[in-house]
């Protein structure tokens, strides 16, 4: 894409985010999205067939930048239980920071039909893949227990997460997400570390 296609696609995605945050995404119509984007209606269609390629390509950048910060921030950490504290933090941080996104994942995600949440799904895979890392991590230090089921202690530190976003924005962000990074990662902990 030339410099001044990727600024309009990146206004269109960055107009759709916030007009799915504010009406939801069935109640978005793509003239508000092209309003927000500052954009033209028919110029949505020269980016996207559909409103729902708008919400798939949505949570596959955002998505993928997160898990981007995710590996970088756990590659030269060497501690597993360091690693699963960072990625909680940033998944925290990155999601408190950005309640439009936070709603957007944690709300309308859920309200889409199977096949639009299967091919987001995809976009999550490499972020679940590393927490499996992690946990392997430790299993072979000793540092968590052996008798691990990684695929589903993985989906649960995930939920876990995705569910302690879901209350915050429930709850009207009344708290800092990020205090509760200590909390979360002492549960996970008491059900994982090895007791040798």
């Amino acid at each position: 894409m030339t410099s001044k296609k990727n600024e309009k696609y990146q206004q269109i995605l960055q107009g759709a985010l916030k007009v799915f945050a504010e009406h939801g995404y069935h109640r978005s119509q793509v003239s508000k999205i092209a309003k927000a984007a500052g954009v033209a209606d028919g110029t949505i269609y020269l980016y996207f067939k559909r409103k729902e390629d708008i919400l798939i390509r949505l949570f596959q950048e955002k998505l993928g930048e997160l898990v981007g910060k995710f590996h970088d921030s756990v590659e030269g950490i060497t501690d597993p239980v360091e690693a699963l504290r960072t990625v909680c933090r940033i998944h925290y941080t990155e999601l408190e920071s950005n309640p439009e996104l936070a709603y957007v994942t944690q709300i309308e995600l859920r309200q889409s039909d199977l096949e639009l949440r299967k091919e987001i799904g995809g976009a999550l895979k490499p972020y679940i893949v590393l927490i499996e890392n992690i946990l392997k991590q430790g299993i072979e230090e000793k540092r968590f227990r052996q008798d691990l089921n990684v695929k589903l202690v993985r989906n649960l530190i995930f939920g876990s997460m995705d569910e302690a976003v879901t209350s915050w924005l429930i709850s009207g962000h009344r708290y800092r997400l990020v205090d509760q990074v200590d909390d979360t990662l002492s549960f996970f902990l008491h059900g994982i570390s090895s007791q040798e």
